[in-house]
């Protein structure tokens, strides 16, 4: 599918969010004109929608909407030449505070989003967000503790991470929530025929992100270290994530949405991969070399459904999607800490306090 011969603007749910802005960039830079529906409910992505109108103009057209307005998210999907869906209830601690609130954005909303394309746009693409999080808690992994990091014993998930293939195993309401929707996105390619495809992200961390406790914990981190402020570990520090630099996401959602005659139906898991495996310590740790002073890490109980260790198998993903390499987390760390430092004072700092 040639992106350049669409007709009708991107819709991208979510858009003044993190990922969202910088895949709105990317798209309007492109040439695309895109809707931004958002319902600005997360502190600080005003300025992401400021920031978007300041760069592209016409090219980004505001919606402020809940995306369970279920009536007018039909109507620009109606529109719409493709669909990016990032707008979602994202952190585990709140579904946990608010299970009903995060069932019906992530779960219900989800529903009406592919009601509305089956019934008004099906032959629009769909392009979703889905998380790490829907592989549960990997509790059946054995791991070593080397490094200030654990890895696992496997060594074929130690070589490569965790692959598509691996069993869904949803805990806490977030996890539920969004491997449900997930499960949907699926389904209605298979019984539909619609064009979706579904990226199960790692940790994704760049500019833009307004990094707080509960979520986009690399930019939190850099947000508190930078401010003097002290960093709380839940659990031991010792867990591994595969980090990814926001650009690179961007260039794996483009490529789906240029290929989605190809990978419709499919899931992918997205994130650094084994080159790109960091522990929160050895985070702290460059963060501290980053920044030219000692982090103030403090210790606190393990939250509900972590897992120990979550590096994605990208080998899929980087095959059928022809992804470019990706960059090196010292390099993409470096670059947010420089540009949080730049922001000092404003709400991408204040937001996380």
């Amino acid at each position: 599918m040639r992106t350049d011969a669409v007709r009708g603007p991107v819709l991208v749910t979510g858009g003044a969010g993190f990922i969202g802005s910088n895949l709105a960039d990317r798209l309007a830079g492109d040439g695309h004109d895109v809707v931004v529906y958002d319902a600005l409910a997360r502190p600080g992505v005003e300025r992401n929608l400021a920031w978007l109108r300041s760069r592209h103009g016409a090219r980004i057209r505001f919606v402020h909407a809940d995306i369970r307005d279920a009536a007018r998210l039909a109507d620009e999907v109606a529109q719409a030449s493709a669909v990016f869906h990032f707008a979602a209830q994202v952190a585990v601690t709140t579904s946990l505070d608010d299970p009903v609130d995060d069932f019906t954005t992530n779960i219900t909303a989800t529903f009406q989003l592919l009601e509305a394309l089956r019934t008004r746009a099906p032959h629009v693409p769909l392009i979703f967000a889905s998380t790490n999080k829907v592989y549960g808690d990997l509790g059946d992994l054995d791991f070593v503790l080397e490094n200030d990091a654990y890895h696992p014993v496997d060594a074929n998930v130690r070589a490569h991470g965790i692959g598509e293939a691996r069993p869904l195993d949803f805990h806490t309401p977030y996890g539920v929530s969004k491997g449900a929707a997930d499960q949907y996105v699926l389904d209605y390619a298979r019984s539909f025929g619609l064009k979706t495809c579904v990226f199960r992200m790692s940790c994704i961390y760049g500019q833009r992100q307004m990094g707080t406790e509960d979520q986009g914990w690399v930019a939190h981190f850099l947000i508190r270290a930078l401010n003097g402020e002290a960093i709380t570990l839940y659990g031991d520090g010792h867990q591994v994530r595969d980090v990814l630099d926001v650009r690179d996401a961007v260039n794996a959602y483009v490529a789906a949405w240029q290929r989605i005659d190809d990978v419709a139906g499919r899931a992918f898991n997205l994130g650094g991969g084994p080159d790109n495996a960091v522990s929160l310590r050895q985070l702290l740790a460059h963060i501290a070399t980053l920044t030219g002073r000692p982090v103030d890490a403090r210790y606190a109980g393990w939250r509900a459904g972590d897992q120990r260790y979550f590096v994605a198998d990208t080998r899929a993903a980087q095959a059928a999607l022809e992804l470019p390499a990706r960059r090196d987390w010292r390099e993409g760390v470096g670059a947010l800490a420089d540009w949080l430092e730049h922001e000092r004072g404003t709400v991408a700092i204040e937001a996380a306090a």
